[in-house]
């Protein structure tokens, strides 16, 4: 579980920080076209909920100061993985599908098991 965990984090942490800080044209121009769609703020705020969700996936366990946090910041990452899908899939990025699927897949798995059998 911790692996699972480390790994979304770790993949969390830096798409979200890569959204949070850039400017929008530049996340269109490498390639993230679903940006267009939406405002600076909103591209920002997607950042920013993904490196709060990989900060929830990891700290809230290793200092254990309120583990259950860590399945409900998974839990929060497949809300967010799921209309990442559901973007990819109504504009036809159907590179980008399988990616935000794993994580959601991922994501999923860890607030099951810290839900349940492998919680803290």
């Amino acid at each position: 579980m911790w692996i699972i965990a480390g790994l979304l984090a770790a993949a969390f942490l830096a798409a979200g920080a890569m959204k949070a800080l850039q400017p929008k044209e530049k996340l269109v121009a490498s390639g993230m076209g679903w940006a267009a769609d939406l405002s600076d703020v909103q591209v920002k705020l997607i950042g920013v909920v993904e490196v709060l969700g990989a900060i929830g996936l990891i700290l809230p366990a290793l200092l254990d100061i309120a583990p259950v946090l860590v399945p409900i910041a998974a839990t929060g990452l497949v809300i967010t993985m799921i209309g990442a899908v559901v973007v990819h899939v109504r504009r036809h990025e159907n590179q980008a599908i399988a990616p935000s699927a794993v994580l959601l897949v991922l994501a999923a798995v860890v607030a099951w098991g810290r839900f349940g059998p492998y919680s803290f």
